[in-house]
């Protein structure tokens, strides 16, 4: 059956609730820690069929923003599932405290065990006001942005189907094309002030319920990550900026001869050719008929997983209005099927999607038949690895998606993938000094920014264009949002990504057996474990970014 065909009935969760209540109750009669399990099998079957629903909603609703009865579907699941996340939190703690735990964790692993208290806190039950009003100002802002109507070449555009004009070989185009979405940014900064603003103070007061002095700590909670803090994020974006951001620098000194230009402006900051950056060849359909050929021929198991994504129809790609701006994987848990969501727009993103999130939706395959769902919760931190490594495992296909421009989309790709980890870099550095002074004005964060970029990518060139010259940029960038302190977890999966990258260029057999390894690991280890067991450095050790660039500095100069 066809994701289309699927039936949706909305998950009742009231009903839900009762059903988590008396599991609770069953729980705490066992008398054994098989009996309990019994009952944690349950669980898994509860929590699959409401989450199960809500993706299908909230992945239908995406699709097209203006149809009233998804969009009620999607407030439905925003009003009640705070609730329904903190009764879990509730259960989890059952779990966590179990009498049984020992035989408990023989099952699931000690490493989820200690992962629990962090959802213990995130997902207090004295939060859920605050989380309804959080979920009501994020979605807020992503109408807004869906929302743009961008008069542009004789036409009205979203954000992205104009992106390919910003990346038009012609550098005109590019300028035209860029001052276009800076004059609509221009247009809502207001609104848009006034949506973060909003969001800075609710997140700092569910903080500050829980006792911090401000929201980063809970931040870090959301985000699971219960094997390193701010302290080593600090120290790799440092290591960033000392080894990679000069690194950078050379890269684009060799970029801008490359394009014959006397400086680099910002439009021209994801352009690398001066013919213009390949774009994939042909139809929504046969690229994604060619993404069958590549993963086949990948391995058995990336075979079977990209016929399973065709077969059911499990990729919404095709851009258009309406559409909610964006890609992702999700997963719905009923049907042992990942979902992969995105906006094709005839750029070399649209090669993304088959590569990137195909990676995400890879890994949730693998662990498709995973009794224990915990060890499919992967933090965003291993998730991306899987998905910016993948990136590179299917680079030697490229001809299936670029023709005879295949070469010059790896050389992009790999320029572009180094290039965006000081902006990632950015991004975190800026929330982390967004939540510490939460009093700080629109203005003055436009102006944190302004500093950051000087710092991170001091190549920049906003030339007159004010709006982003004065530290408007980010807020074009939705992670910070709807997730913050997630986009880190892209720059650490980017240097572990990188690893891969310099292994599969001496031994890909060996390198892609080791990723297969990764991901079937699933979210069984602590962080740090399960990328030694990999064969992979963790960003935070020291000397980790300088020993990357040097290998790189010998392929790439």
């Amino acid at each position: 059956m066809k994701f289309s065909e699927w039936p949706y009935e909305r998950a009742d969760i009231q009903k839900a609730e009762r059903e988590l209540e008396q599991l609770m109750e069953d729980f705490r009669a066992a008398d054994s820690g098989e009996e309990q399990f019994e009952v944690h099998r349950r669980y898994y079957a509860l929590e699959g069929r409401v989450r199960t629903q809500e993706v299908i909603a909230r992945v239908r609703f995406d699709g097209d923003m203006t149809n009233a009865f998804y969009e009620k579907e999607r407030q439905y699941y925003d009003e009640m599932m705070p609730g329904f996340r903190a009764l879990q939190a509730k259960y989890q703690k059952l779990l966590y405290e179990s009498p049984y735990r020992d035989e408990l964790e023989k099952k699931i692993s000690p490493a989820r065990f200690h992962a629990m208290e962090l959802k213990f806190r995130a997902n207090d039950e004295r939060l859920i006001p605050l989380k309804k009003e959080e979920n009501e100002l994020t979605n807020r802002y992503m109408k807004l942005i869906a929302a743009a109507r961008i008069p542009f070449d004789g036409r009205e555009l979203n954000i992205s189907l104009l992106r390919p004009y910003m990346v038009n070989s012609d550098r005109q185009v590019r300028f035209a094309a860029h001052k276009a979405l800076a004059e609509y940014f221009d247009s809502v900064t207001g609104e848009i002030d006034e949506i973060y603003d909003g969001l800075v103070k609710n997140r700092t007061a569910q903080g500050r319920l829980l006792g911090y002095k401000n929201f980063t700590p809970l931040g870090y909670e959301r985000m699971g990550r219960a094997w390193y803090g701010q302290k080593e994020v600090e120290q790799f974006r440092n290591e960033v900026k000392e080894w990679l951001v000069p690194f950078i620098g050379k890269l684009n000194e060799k970029k801008r001869k490359r394009l014959g230009l006397e400086k680099l402006s910002y439009v021209d900051e994801n352009v690398y050719l001066p013919q213009g950056d390949p774009a994939p060849v042909g139809t929504a359909e046969e690229i994604l008929k060619a993404g069958q050929t590549l993963y086949r021929e990948l391995s058995p198991e990336t075979g079977k997983f990209f016929d399973f994504m065709l077969e059911h129809e499990l990729f919404d790609v095709e851009g258009r209005k309406n559409k909610r701006s964006g890609g992702y994987m999700n997963y719905m848990p009923d049907y042992k099927a990942p979902v992969i969501f995105a906006n094709f727009n005839g750029t070399s993103g649209d090669a993304d999607v088959i590569t990137h999130e195909c990676g995400h939706a890879f890994q949730g395959y693998v662990m498709r038949d995973e009794e224990v769902r915990e060890l499919t919760e992967n933090t965003m931190d291993c998730a991306e690895i899987h998905s910016m490594s993948m990136e590179f495992f299917t680079g030697k296909w490229m001809e299936l998606l670029f023709g005879d421009r295949a070469e010059e989309y790896r050389q992009v790709h790999l320029e572009s993938f180094l290039q965006f980890i000081p902006y990632g870099c950015t991004v975190d550095e800026f929330q982390h000094i967004v939540y510490e002074n939460p009093e700080m004005t629109p203005a003055g964060r436009k102006a944190a920014w302004a500093r950051l970029e000087k710092e991170y990518k001091p190549h920049l060139d906003y030339g007159e264009d004010s709006f982003f010259a004065e530290g408007g940029f980010w807020q074009k960038q939705h992670h910070i949002f709807g997730l913050p302190f997630y986009y880190i977890d892209y720059c650490l999966a980017s240097v572990c990504a990188l690893q891969f990258k310099v292994q599969m260029d001496e031994d890909f057999e060996d390198a892609w057996s080791r990723y297969l390894k990764l991901c079937r690991l699933g979210a069984g280890l602590p962080y740090t474990e399960l990328l030694h067991a990999a064969g992979l450095k963790t960003p935070f050790e020291k000397g980790c970014v300088k020993e990357l660039v040097e290998k790189l500095e010998q392929k790439l100069f």
